[in-house]
């Protein structure tokens, strides 16, 4: 989902509280994500890693606290004040959401159906196609990709509308640990030609975090207990729990 706020892609989260079924999930949290930055948040399952992801899109609202995207009040308490799909953002879940019917090229493009003509649409398409190696596979099915083939076209799909900040959701949760680490050079190679785009990167495992060169914020009891390097949290980690989380796997 992308979107039309015109500023920078700063993301806040103010006092943020949200509940499950009368369970909290996450209590005062604080967070802050500057223009351009690449951060991962790191947590266990559970840890409200997800519901934080989808009050930034829109798709909760807190139950105390705001949000706001690109200085902007997004969602207060008990009310979404701008929409989804006007708040700038991307999104790659676990489970990439491809269109089966479509080509790989089309998928691609999807996101620009309403934004630009067909020219335009297949001229970003074959550009993200090429860095990501895939430009000889654009006019294939996503069914006959391998999984790291399919992660690729995602993101190159996320990218595609240059959205302001980009959301990913554990996308590399199912593949072993050489293809994240080719897929996250990839992602690296792409954001590279993407200035200014910041990048929200959810993961439970450190190696990600590092091979993405992102900042971690440790996420756990509803909050966030630390947030720095990997390395530096390993060295001085503020809890057991954050020393757990990234501790080399």
């Amino acid at each position: 989902m992308t979107g039309d706020l015109i500023a920078t892609a700063a993301i806040e989260l103010r006092a943020v509280s949200f509940s499950y079924a009368e369970e909290l999930v996450l209590r005062d949290l604080d967070l802050e994500i500057s223009a351009g930055a690449r951060l991962a948040l790191l947590g266990g399952s559970g840890s409200g890693k997800s519901t934080l992801l989808r009050l930034i899109l829109g798709l909760e609202v807190p139950d105390a606290g705001g949000v706001m995207i690109a200085g902007q009040h997004a969602s207060v308490a008990g009310r979404c004040l701008v929409s989804p799909e006007r708040r700038g953002l991307a999104v790659v879940f676990q489970e990439l959401g491809l269109w089966p019917h479509l080509s790989v090229r089309d998928n691609v493009g999807f996101g620009l159906r309403a934004r630009c003509g067909r020219a335009e649409r297949l001229a970003r398409s074959s550009a993200l196609l090429e860095r990501v190696g895939l430009a000889a596979l654009a006019d294939r099915l996503p069914g006959t990709l391998s999984g790291g083939e399919r992660q690729r076209v995602a993101i190159a799909r996320a990218l595609a509308p240059r959205p302001h900040a980009v959301l990913l959701d554990e996308p590399l949760a199912n593949l072993d640990v050489a293809l994240r680490r080719e897929l996250l050079a990839s992602f690296d190679e792409l954001l590279s030609g993407e200035r200014g785009t910041t990048v929200l990167y959810v993961t439970h495992d450190p190696r990600e975090a590092e091979l993405l060169g992102a900042e971690v914020a440790v996420l756990a009891d509803g909050r966030v207990q630390q947030r720095g390097a990997v390395e530096a949290l390993r060295e001085r980690p503020a809890n057991d729990t954050v020393a757990q989380l990234v501790r080399p796997l």
